[in-house]
């Protein structure tokens, strides 16, 4: 049972993430794309924008689809850690801790996430699995 659980919250996690860089880099799934997150990103105060939005988007690709499909999990792990991280220190550490006030509730619970199952290991049910 505990592979499955692994699998489920990796995959989740990971390709919530993995949609999120698609919205920075391409602007699926709602999002606004490099040039429309470079302009936010520089309107907090990141810049250059673009090339910033560009490294956000590929951080969050890459370590969802690492993270999804449980290889290279700690290097998934920081990259997943490391754009929370930025995002509480830009965005939501001044807000408290609550998700309700936009503060950074949910990204602790994101990097809890993902330290703890780089921590676990991926589980059998994951291509580091199938590997080796």
């Amino acid at each position: 049972m505990m592979d499955t659980g692994l699998l489920i919250i990796r995959l989740i996690i990971g390709l919530t993430f993995a949609a999120h860089g698609t919205q920075k880099l391409f602007g699926w799934f709602g999002g606004h794309g490099i040039a429309g997150t470079g302009g936010w990103f520089e309107s907090i105060g990141i810049k250059p924008g673009k090339a910033l939005a560009i490294t956000a988007g590929l951080a969050e690709l890459i370590g969802g689809l690492l993270f999804a499909g449980g290889v290279f999990l700690w290097i998934a792990a920081l990259l997943i850690i490391g754009s929370m991280l930025v995002a509480i220190v830009k965005v939501h550490g001044a807000n408290g801790y609550w998700v309700t006030q936009n503060g950074y509730e949910y990204n602790m619970a994101l990097i809890v996430i993902a330290l703890g199952v780089a921590m676990i290991g991926a589980g059998d049910y994951s291509l580091a699995a199938l590997i080796g």
